[in-house]
């Protein structure tokens, strides 16, 4: 509904702002982090926003990039993630750490944001692994780890497909795929040492 809010900046709270357009006080939550990077009181700002409509609540939550909102859209799509624990993550971590994360499977790092346990963390990966390749801000992100990350999942999924199509099942590929080095690997040499660790 709203892209985005530009106008004065009226009050900062611990988990919200509200800015004044035109004698209109849109009260907008945000992260800490979002907070302290706006200007000061009475400057003119421009927040991105998500309008947020449940049954007993319509709330707009504020971003400082238009890369925050969409990782904040996608951890809503995530089953068991509200608006409130989704906006308590992006004060812990980046959009480029939080896709990293995801891709290269790291639960460690996931489960060090307050309140994601290993079972969310999980989760997260499951759901959002393949949507965040398709993310554009992700595909043309200048972060060389991250895109080390989805050339190397890539490569991987490619494999077990590869190998599926021989005939052999989910578990034996994973069992195969974990006894090799991956990462140094093309495609074509995980395809044909795996096909070897299956072969015995």
């Amino acid at each position: 509904m709203f892209a985005y809010i530009k106008g004065s900046l009226e009050e900062k709270g611990s988990n919200f702002v509200v800015i004044d357009v035109t004698g209109i006080g849109y009260k907008i939550f945000m992260s800490e982090t979002a907070i302290e990077k706006l200007g000061e009181l009475g400057s003119t700002v421009k927040v991105y926003t998500h309008y947020h409509v449940r049954e007993d609540e319509i709330s707009l939550y504020g971003f400082n990039t238009n890369e925050e909102l969409k990782m904040f859209e996608l951890l809503l799509s995530v089953s068991g993630i509200g608006a409130k624990s989704a906006i308590s993550m992006l004060s812990n971590i980046t959009p480029s750490a939080f896709a990293l994360a995801v891709i290269s499977n790291d639960v460690a790092k996931l489960t060090k944001i307050p309140g994601i346990g290993s079972k969310t963390a999980q989760r997260m990966i499951l759901e959002l692994k393949d949507k965040l390749k398709t993310v554009q801000t992700v595909k043309e992100s200048k972060d060389e780890k991250l895109q080390e990350a989805i050339s190397d999942d890539n490569k991987y999924y490619e494999a077990i497909a590869a190998l599926q199509v021989l005939g052999y099942t989910r578990r034996d590929i994973d069992q195969a795929l974990e006894k090799i080095d991956k990462e140094s690997l093309s495609v074509e040499d995980m395809i044909r040492k795996s096909l070897a660790i299956l072969a015995r």
